[in-house]
């Protein structure tokens, strides 16, 4: 092979160079997708001119959520809570796992399962300002199911891009270290 020599930086770029292609080649990003919540009108309260846009546990219904997919909320004088199911059922903002306030969030899906929106304004919620989402592992996705999600720290000061870590590992980054080892070995043998 051209690259091949005997020198050990030689050895070393060709490693690296080989490791960076493998990554870049196995990592797609494409395979997550971002859904607006409420289209056009964004996250608010329905109203009578607005409920079939915004029946939001309707639209989450019809839609397929993967782990790696966001929400983007996007709202005025409002907010967005991340609750238990209980919470949900009751309506109750008192103790939301987490809460968004900057008026346009981006939540970030890292593990399987039900995730539990509610707006923290006063009477949204019973107006049906909420909605259930699934979550589903990626096609030929054989990562474990994520641990409950953690919540964050006291005086913790979210930025606009939020994701919760679970216990998952992602199959193309470990395909791809072990693909570079083997090449690794291949080569350098």
């Amino acid at each position: 092979m051209v690259f091949l020599s005997s020198s050990p930086g030689f050895a070393m770029a060709n490693f690296l160079l080989l490791s960076l292609a493998t990554s870049l080649f196995l990592y797609n990003p494409a395979l997550a997708d971002q859904y607006t919540v409420g289209g056009p009108i964004g996250w608010t309260i329905p109203t009578e001119g607005n409920a079939a846009e915004s029946n939001y546990n309707h639209w989450a219904l019809r839609t397929r959520f993967h782990v790696g997919d966001s929400l983007y909320f996007k709202y005025e004088n409002d907010s967005v809570l991340l609750v238990s199911r209980d919470d949900y059922k009751g309506c109750e903002t008192f103790n939301p796992v987490a809460d968004f306030t900057d008026g346009n969030t981006t939540f970030e899906f890292d593990r399987e399962g039900f995730f539990y929106f509610i707006s923290g304004e006063p009477g949204h919620c019973e107006a049906g300002q909420r909605m259930i989402v699934r979550v589903v592992a990626q096609p030929g996705d054989m990562s474990p199911t994520g641990a409950p999600m953690a919540s964050p720290g006291p005086g913790s000061n979210p930025s606009s891009r939020h994701h919760y870590s679970g216990a998952t590992f992602d199959h193309r980054v470990g395909y791809g270290a072990f693909m570079t080892v083997a090449f690794t070995v291949l080569l350098f043998a």
